[in-house]
């Protein structure tokens, strides 16, 4: 059973999380603590100061995406797969969490980027061990690239569509996001683009220095 402090620590960052997502950093702690049914004495109580209220945020979105990511590349299984799918609602808050901290720059954004290409490359050689995903010759460079992929879309998206960052915490955007591109994501990811390697074997023969690593067939 839960703690009374652990439960109020969660209920804060929760609402930190949804309230940073809605406005951006600016967002002030007396705003968040009435979030979140406390004062903002509590709030500094429990994280010292909004910088330390951010990190704990940071912390528990690359948790829960590192989590998501790495049970979905290593299972391999197609029900796992429309059942995350069917729950995409729920990381609505922390997929605009994810964004914001994008945008707002600076040492903690990079450093917040940087962790998910970091957990990126765990979980995807974590999924070339499970056999249900294709070693490649750079491991870091592909993590580096869907990571900057994903969240950039995310980003372009949300771009095009300012009126939908407030819209029921971002869950009913994130749904239609995941409707449009699910199916050609993974059509790349599982059939592939172009026809045969030409492309691929033409690129390695003109980089002085092509990356190492297993041959891909």
């Amino acid at each position: 059973m839960r703690s009374t402090a652990s439960s109020t620590t969660e209920r804060i960052r929760d609402a930190a999380v949804a309230r940073f997502g809605r406005d951006g950093f600016s967002a002030g702690l007396r705003t968040i603590a009435a979030d979140a049914g406390v004062t903002a004495g509590l709030v500094v109580h429990h994280f010292g100061s909004k910088d330390g209220l951010r990190q704990a945020c940071d912390a528990y979105v690359l948790g829960v995406i590192r989590s998501e990511k790495m049970r979905a590349t290593t299972s391999g299984s197609a029900a796992g797969m429309l059942a995350q799918l069917a729950e995409i609602e729920q990381f609505g808050p922390l997929a605009l969490y994810a964004v914001r901290s994008m945008q707002a720059g600076g040492e903690l954004a990079t450093a917040f980027i940087e962790h998910m290409v970091s957990d990126a490359e765990e979980y995807l050689a974590a999924g070339v061990e499970a056999g249900t995903i294709r070693p490649s010759r750079d491991p870091a460079g592909r993590a580096r690239y869907l990571t900057f992929q994903g969240m950039g879309s995310l980003m372009l998206w949300i771009s095009m569509h300012p009126e939908m960052v407030s819209v029921d915490d971002f869950r009913s955007a994130l749904r239609e996001i995941s409707d449009q591109i699910t199916l050609p994501a993974l059509e790349l990811f599982t059939e592939g683009l172009f026809v045969d390697r030409t492309m691929l074997d033409s690129y390695l023969m003109y980089v002085p220095d092509p990356p190492g690593g297993p041959a891909v067939p």
